[in-house]
């Protein structure tokens, strides 16, 4: 296991999206392909196992093992069309319709009607998270825990509090994962310590205190979600859609009202690639959607010579 040296005082924040993830992989693709480098990481979903691998793959091999390690999560999500056992289980509820985009009006009605019918142990009897035998495979928790490893924070929500609970990199597991990306209306909350948990993007998009706490110079935001979308919605998907994102970036807005003025901030915006998916396209993990999201996210992340 190579030694990697990193005295940088720059630290990144990866939003969660689901497969809108992608977009994050592609940015910090660029990123370490142009040399960047940092001392620090916090995510959420799937912002969070984007962390895990670029903190693991460069322990093992530095940017380049970095870079493999992200590219082989996303060609197992993609080779494995990781979410199709769950989606197959509805496609009767949700109109699906695989030859276009998801998330039409017809098909989101389609969900929303399903989780009122249905409990979570309905729509999923066997609690299975497809994620959870892939990170199984990859996860190397020695290179997470190593001395040299970049500093790794990944939050998930405590159901009863409410509040973030941000796991370190002596912490990480496959369950801290899982429980960073649960979504409570398709699988059960994951039992840690006696304590359950929920995606962490209720709770914070993602956490930046843990990384601030290090007294940073820079801060490098990756969104995986659109902050702005113009127009008003007036059907019952589009305003859902919204609102979810709304809730969902409050957290994150609150911490950056309060960013310390000494602290640049790189903000890499995905309004330009992800504003016209719908919410439900987060479970889209066909591989020419992601493919097209990582080039967009390649695309956007160009930073300032300074930074």
């Amino acid at each position: 296991m190579a030694l990697f040296s990193n005295p940088s005082r720059k630290v990144l924040a990866l939003q969660g999206g689901g497969a809108h993830g992608a977009f994050t992989w592609g940015a910090l693709d660029r990123l370490l392909e142009d040399g960047f480098k940092f001392s620090a990481i916090t995510g959420v979903s799937s912002g969070a196992m984007i962390a895990a691998m670029a903190v693991q793959g460069l322990v093992q091999n530095g940017p380049a093992g970095a870079r493999k390690a992200m590219g082989e999560l996303w060609e197992r999500v993609a080779a494995g069309n990781i979410f199709g056992p769950v989606n197959s289980s509805l496609d009767w509820l949700w109109g699906w319709d695989k030859t276009r985009e998801l998330g039409n009006e017809i098909a989101w009605q389609g969900v929303t009607n399903a989780l009122r019918m249905f409990s979570p142990g309905q729509l999923n009897p066997f609690g299975q998270n497809p994620l959870e035998p892939l990170l199984h495979d990859l996860l190397d928790i020695d290179a997470i825990r190593h001395p040299s490893a970049p500093k790794l924070f990944v939050a998930a929500t405590d159901v009863e509090s409410g509040q973030a609970k941000i796991f370190d990199n002596a912490e990480i597991s496959v369950p801290v994962l899982l429980a960073s990306s649960c979504i409570p209306m398709m699988f059960p909350a994951v039992n840690i310590a006696g304590r359950h948990y929920w995606d962490g993007g209720y709770s914070c998009n993602p956490a930046l205190t843990p990384v601030l706490a290090l007294k940073p110079d820079t801060l490098v935001l990756i969104r995986a979600q659109p902050r702005i979308r113009k127009g008003v919605p007036n059907t019952t998907a589009d305003i859902v859609h919204r609102l979810h994102e709304i809730a969902f970036q409050a957290p994150l807005d609150a911490e950056l009202n309060d960013l310390p003025k000494h602290v640049r901030l790189h903000d890499i915006s995905a309004d330009a690639a992800l504003a016209a998916h719908p919410l439900i396209s987060k479970m889209n993990t066909d591989r020419d959607f992601l493919n097209r999201l990582f080039a967009a996210g390649r695309d956007a992340a160009t930073l300032p010579v300074t930074v």
